[in-house]
């Protein structure tokens, strides 16, 4: 039923075009408050944002492979836990993204001390949602931004946060980008990134990321990924098969991934951004290619990309998929390219800014 009442995905559009990201405030004893005229600089200090998302952890992968399911009841209890770093740590305003599933709400009412709003725009279940609230809570001020979901959603929050550090914590089918970092603890690593007590260059990296050019001004990003697919149609997105893949663009192999990027990571012992060929005439490599799905690949070849030139994708037509899902159809003749970028979003390193927080006195102990 709610399938069938959502407009289509260009109404959505035309939706959240009509829709201020925020209206005027409007609170509500006891709970969360519907915002944004936060004035920059109020007595309350600098807010954190949280965006969480209901959908992650849902698509495919849960039944083709033995990906990771977080349930909405979970999620809320890591908000809570979020919550209580926070207000251990003195941050005072928190902005929440709304969604149908409510995660946010009524979590005021446990933390008198936090002033919790929630921002007023149209959410429609889809990942310019996280887009979209990313972009308002740095417009007003926000100084970390800590997210639940996977690869996915913290793509769609990169392309909204700017210069805003974000804190990703992983509750996603695949998390290679986010970090499985206990809930307390990242609401207090926010908390003092938020606040300015310690030093953010030192305790948040800048990550490498792919863009995607698409004709003369389509642009969009990966920050794990770039899978070209020999599928014509997007279909479930997720991709698992690895004998539908024509090539894999990599932003940084890690040993430790989990996904396409890992087969990356079995090629170099450097965190290089790769181009990998699939095909045989090459070698062999075994990789963790989604959770509980451990595959052999043949890659035909490998090469190392250099940040900022351009590389063609050479196959059309063909599926472009961003961070393991499938986004992108290009029809016949059509192209496309892969850039390296090393500016995306500045990540914080939660253990990185507990070190540098304990180090100033922050939580007493001198």
């Amino acid at each position: 039923r709610l399938l069938r009442l959502q407009p289509t995905r260009d109404r959505h559009r035309a939706l959240a075009l009509r829709f201020p990201s925020v209206t005027p405030k409007g609170a509500h004893e006891g709970r969360a408050k519907v915002t944004n005229e936060l004035a920059r600089g109020q007595e309350s200090g600098p807010a954190v944002g949280i965006i969480a998302n209901p959908m992650a952890g849902r698509d495919i992968r849960r039944l083709v492979a033995q990906g990771r399911f977080v349930p909405n009841h979970e999620k809320v209890n890591i908000l809570l836990r979020v919550l209580a770093g926070l207000e251990a740590s003195g941050v005072e305003l928190v902005l929440m993204m709304p969604d149908f599933a409510g995660l946010g709400r009524g979590a005021a009412s446990r933390f008198p001390n936090l002033d919790v709003n929630l921002l007023r725009m149209p959410v429609f279940n889809a990942d310019y949602d996280s887009t979209r609230a990313a972009r308002a809570m740095a417009e007003m001020g926000a100084g970390c931004i800590v997210t639940l979901g996977g690869d996915g959603t913290s793509r769609a929050v990169a392309k909204g946060c700017g210069d805003v550090p974000i804190l990703p914590l992983s509750t996603g089918t695949n998390n290679a980008f986010p970090s499985d970092v206990e809930g307390t603890v990242a609401g207090l690593a926010a908390g003092v990134v938020a606040l300015g007590l310690v030093e953010t260059d030192a305790v948040a990296r800048r990550a490498r990321f792919l863009e995607v050019l698409t004709g003369e001004t389509e642009r969009d990003i990966a920050l794990v990924d770039v899978a070209v697919s020999k599928e014509r149609f997007v279909g479930a997105r997720a991709i698992w098969d690895t004998a539908t893949l024509h090539e894999v663009f990599i932003a940084g192999a890690r040993p430790d991934a989990i996904g396409l990027s890992a087969i990356g990571a079995r090629l170099s012992l450097e965190a290089d951004s790769l181009r990998i060929r699939i095909g045989s005439g090459g070698t062999t490599v075994l990789a963790p290619i989604a959770p509980g799905m451990v595959t052999e690949v043949a890659v035909r070849d490998w090469s190392r990309l250099p940040v900022d030139e351009p590389v063609s994708i050479d196959l059309s037509p063909c599926t472009i998929a961003l961070d393991g899902e499938r986004t992108i159809a290009l029809g016949q003749g059509q192209r496309a390219s892969v850039v390296v970028r090393d500016n995306g979003p500045r990540v914080v390193d939660a253990a990185a800014a507990m070190s540098a927080a304990t180090a100033a006195g922050v939580f007493g102990g001198g």
